[in-house]
């Protein structure tokens, strides 16, 4: 059998080309709005909590998966190590889908040298965010997402933080938990097209966004475009770089590996 843990929207074109010639997969999301996206493929199980280590090893041993693969956000860094020691302790193939960086072209110049004016800033993490906002003036667009939020309030700034989020109970509930005003709530399911992010920016008066580097599928171009073309900041966190040979960022040289893994142990 097949594993696969999914967590971005690239999943559903995974499933597509893996159901061309299998339905002997096993499908695990971090939630059941996940699941319920799925519904429309294939596959002999799914589960829809998480997992850790030893929850996926059980999985592994319990239904003979031999290749498991990992496609979960490139943030969830977490189910990243659980699942490759876990594949590393049963002694299974692991490989990894990760969405390409769009970041990259909006930071460097033709010469490849850093663009010292650029309106793009990428920082490695959420304490390195915080010098940036310290002098900043006026209101803060945060897309960074709802498990994101506390980090961000932790920095107490005065700015005016106007929060976009997933519009689920959940997320509704974790804000309220917060204390978060209503009027500081965009609440809508991403990707934002370039002209609604502008017209978020305007409505908010926004003077800068926060961003994940989510890459395409996750509507990070579109953000950065209009928060360029509206002459405010863009602050990136940028992720962890993988490097390996088992890391693919094209669906189909990923499934066209998986194929050629399930032959081999035929």
């Amino acid at each position: 059998m097949i594993g696969l843990i999914l967590g971005t929207s690239e999943g559903k074109k995974i499933l597509s080309l893996l159901n061309q010639f299998t339905e002997d997969i096993f499908v695990s999301t971090a939630t059941e709005y996940g699941g319920e996206l799925l519904k429309d493929y294939k596959y002999k199980v799914l589960n829809t909590t998480p997992l850790d280590v030893e929850g996926l090893k059980n999985v592994i041993k319990k239904h003979n998966i031999d290749i498991f693969v990992d496609g979960s956000h490139p943030y969830a860094l977490i189910v990243t190590e659980n699942l490759k020691k876990a594949c590393n302790d049963m002694n299974i193939n692991y490989l990894r889908y990760e969405r390409p960086s769009v970041v990259d072209k909006y930071i460097y110049d033709k010469n490849g040298e850093l663009d010292k004016n650029n309106n793009v800033v990428v920082v490695h993490s959420y304490e390195e965010l915080l010098p940036n906002l310290k002098n900043l003036q006026g209101n803060i667009l945060n897309t960074t997402g709802s498990r994101n939020i506390k980090k961000i309030i932790d920095f107490n700034l005065e700015n005016r933080i106007i929060h976009r989020v997933l519009p689920t109970l959940k997320v509704m509930e974790e804000l309220e938990h917060l204390k978060i005003l209503p009027e500081n709530i965009v609440a809508i399911k991403g990707p934002i097209s370039y002209e609604l992010n502008i017209a978020f920016i305007k409505e908010c008066n926004a003077q800068a966004i926060l961003m994940k580097d989510s890459g395409v599928q996750g509507g990070t171009e579109e953000k950065i475009r209009a928060a360029i073309d509206s002459n405010i900041k863009a602050y990136v966190i940028g992720r962890k770089k993988e490097q390996g040979i088992n890391i693919f960022s094209k669906e189909e040289d990923l499934v066209k590996q998986i194929k050629e893994l399930s032959t081999r142990q035929k």
